[in-house]
């Protein structure tokens, strides 16, 4: 059995920072694993420790910088990784849900997974509908923000819980293939450990481009463009109430009394 997992390099911000043009200043950003992805490593890993034969592949759409990111999915027991890069992604501000999903359909053609594992959404763009676009791609069953999996290899179906709006929850059992995007909670990521780490260093990171998954320039066309970024601007400042509590009630009441809340 082979498991697939999606996982993505998202940048965080430091709360200091300045803008670049259309981007924050590299300066100021930090790299590190998309937290929704982090989950579906372990929910992957997990089902590669609980049942014989099963390989686990990660995916990711990004520059050789991210193969730093991409070691520690590896060292948290991925056996290999696959790294889509080609020089028409350069130019791109903002891959759109489209163009991903055909970038991971042609690596999906390629491997030909039993399981597609995906986190919910990413921490930079939050689409959250790359699983399910991938899904109806390739023509695999699918089930959206998956907080519970009990997986029948043998089988070949997945018993699973997803979140619904409102607080509900839908017990279903989808059949493999499928393409399950993973939810936060649903287990606790690992940290990697020593061993894992020097072991991830001569676990193999697949560079794919374009032409190699039988695509051109055409398949990363977005239909999203950046057109500024900028600081939104505060339309008031917060007022802090200074001394003891009582004192700080009292201003808090002649203020709200000003205002007019409470008056008839």
């Amino acid at each position: 059995m082979k498991v697939l997992v999606t996982v993505k390099e998202v940048a965080e911000v430091e709360e200091d920072f300045e803008l670049d043009g259309l981007h924050v200043a590299e300066q100021y950003l930090e790299y590190d694993l998309n937290e929704w992805d982090e989950y579906a490593v372990e929910e992957a890993v997990q089902i590669a420790e609980e049942n014989d034969d099963v390989e686990v592949v990660s995916v990711t759409i990004g520059p050789e910088r991210s193969e730093e990111t991409i070691r520690m999915a590896l060292a948290k027991g991925v056996d290999r990784a696959i790294r889509v890069w080609d020089d028409a992604l350069e130019d791109v501000d903002l891959l759109d849900v489209g163009a991903k999903t055909r970038l991971l359909s042609a690596v999906v053609e390629e491997e030909d997974p039993d399981l597609v594992l995906t986190g919910v959404q990413a921490n930079d763009d939050s689409f959250g509908a790359t699983g399910v676009s991938l899904a109806s791609a390739i023509d695999f069953e699918w089930a959206a923000v998956v907080n519970a999996l009990d997986l029948d290899v043998d089988g070949g179906v997945a018993n699973l819980r997803r979140e619904l709006e409102g607080g509900v929850e839908e017990l279903s059992n989808v059949d493999l293939p499928a393409v399950l995007s993973i939810q936060t909670g649903i287990n606790e990521p690992r940290y990697a450990s020593l061993r894992g780490i020097r072991q991830a260093q001569s676990k193999e990171i697949k560079p794919q481009s374009l032409s190699d998954l039988g695509l051109d320039a055409s398949a990363v066309e977005s239909q999203l463009v950046l057109t500024d970024m900028y600081e939104p601007e505060t339309e008031s400042d917060a007022v802090y109430f200074e001394g003891e509590a009582a004192d700080q009630a009292a201003e808090l009441a002649a203020v709200l009394r000003d205002k007019g809340v409470g008056a008839q």
